[in-house]
This record gives C-alpha cells, sequence and structure tokens, in this order.
C-alpha cells in the first residue's frame, strides 16, 4: 500500500518521492485516497498563510499561497484550467474543441479563466480569518481533490488519454466503495475542522463538479484530464466563496 500512496502523491504533487512506472494505475485505483492527499497539502497551504499573516498584508498572502499552492502540484491543474478555458470558448465541434485545449498555446480564453479563478482564489484566502486559515485551507483542498473523484465516478471519457485510467477505475466493480471511501475521508476531515460549515463547503464543491460535468459534456461529450484539472481548481474557489459566504451569516 506504500507504493500506492507514495504514486497518487507523486501524481497529485510535485513533491519529489519518486514514482514506479505504473503510477497512473496506482493512482487510478486509489484515487478515493486523493481528498486525504489534498488536506496534507491544504495543512503545507494554510500553515504557510498563518505564518504570513503574521508579518504581511492579507492580499499579498493571498497571492503567495496561490502561488505555493501552483508550485507544490506541479502547475499540472493550472494548465487543465487553462486549456479547459479555451475548448469554451472555441466555436466548434467536440472533438475539434479537444484539439484546442490539447494547443501547447494559451488562448484568451484560457488566460481570462485563470486570471479570474486565480485573482479570485486569492482574494478569498486574503478574506480568511487568521485562526481558521489553516482550517479553511485544509477543507477547500480536500474538497478540491473530492471533486475530481466525483468527476470520474459520474463522467465519461470524451477521449482516449490519461483521463481514462481514472474513469474506468471509478467505473469498475468497486466504483461506489471507493466514492463512499472518498466522501467519508472528505467529511471525516471536514467536520471536526468546521463543523456544519465544513460539511457545507463540501456539498457546495460536488455541486460546482454536477455543474461543471453538464458544461463538460455539452461542450466536449465527455470529461477529459484538462476537465479534471479544472475541477480541482474552481471546487477550490466555490469551496472558499462558501465559506465566506456563510461565515457573513454565523
Amino acid at each position: 500500500m506504500f507504493k500506492e500512496i507514495r504514486n497518487v502523491i507523486a501524481f497529485l504533487t510535485a513533491i519529489p518521492v519518486g514514482m514506479s512506472q505504473d503510477y497512473l494505475t496506482d493512482a487510478a485505483n486509489c484515487m478515493y485516497l486523493f481528498p486525504l492527499i489534498g488536506a496534507l497539502m491544504g495543512l503545507l497551504a494554510g500553515t504557510l498563510a498563518w505564518l504570513l499573516l503574521n508579518f504581511l498584508d492579507v492580499l499579498i498572502v493571498g497571492i503567495l499561497t496561490v502561488g505555493f499552492i501552483s508550485l507544490i502540484t506541479g502547475l499540472h491543474h493550472a494548465d487543465g484550467l487553462l486549456d479547459f478555458g479555451d475548448g469554451l470558448m472555441y466555436q466548434g465541434p467536440p472533438e475539434e474543441k479537444i484539439k484546442i485545449m490539447h494547443d501547447q498555446q494559451t488562448g484568451v480564453g484560457g488566460f481570462a479563466l485563470g486570471l479570474v479563478t486565480f485573482l479570485a482564489t486569492a482574494f478569498c484566502i486574503a478574506k480568511l480569518n487568521q485562526n481558521s486559515v489553516v482550517q479553511s485551507l485544509v477543507v477547500c483542498e480536500t474538497s478540491a481533490k473530492l471533486a475530481m473523484v466525483v468527476m470520474a465516478w459520474l463522467g465519461k471519457s470524451a477521449h482516449e488519454g490519461m483521463n481514462m485510467y481514472f474513469v474506468n477505475a471509478m467505473h469498475g466493480r468497486y466504483r461506489n466503495i471507493r466514492l463512499m471511501a472518498a466522501l467519508s475521508i472528505t467529511f471525516g476531515v471536514a467536520w471536526p475542522l468546521l463543523e456544519i460549515l465544513g460539511c457545507v463547503v463540501v456539498i457546495s464543491s460536488i455541486v460546482s463538479t454536477l455543474v461543471l460535468i453538464g458544461i463538460s459534456n455539452r461542450h466536449f461529450k465527455g470529461v477529459t484530464g484538462d476537465v479534471f484539472g479544472a475541477g480541482n481548481e474552481l471546487a477550490r474557489l466555490f469551496s472558499l466563496l462558501t465559506i465566506l459566504v456563510a461565515s457573513r451569516w454565523v
């Protein structure tokens, strides 16, 4: 099991833990562990944000924290978000949209979506209370990773690619067990840290994922690896927005 966990960490992050040749298979079969790795990433990002808030302006802390999250993920999900934006903007059939997403150049659609998402995420982090910034980022990162699990469980592959490993694994014999394991991990992290608010955050990330799946089905006739990346980035943002909105009523 240690090898599988190491391969999941290697797939989701840029942390140099090493990986085996079958890392994609292990990462797909152990996709239910994604929220657990997300909790670790959120703990690292939250600790950094908490420390920086003692010395720097909140806006700078928000920007640096987003940069740190992007750094430890190797910008993989960020790249998917930009490609997703380009695919949405292109006017053409799904096959052509997918080709545009695979283009190495970033178009105006990807630039605009990425700019809004990253700036909004940074501003949201800047608005978090220092006393709960660690807990909030742990729950948000956990929920963001759950979004990819839900996407693989509910979605269908739009084309042959890396996404098929995960979609096939989450459509296999143990698909519901794997989903329940991911949900249990996520709620098991969210409830102790933020109680009811944590559960609301998780639900909001699931709702945003369902919306994204619908958009992806309309434009690409399924999900792709880039859609997974976009789902992670957008679920994090919606989770942060949920915390900020809910905190105004508490």
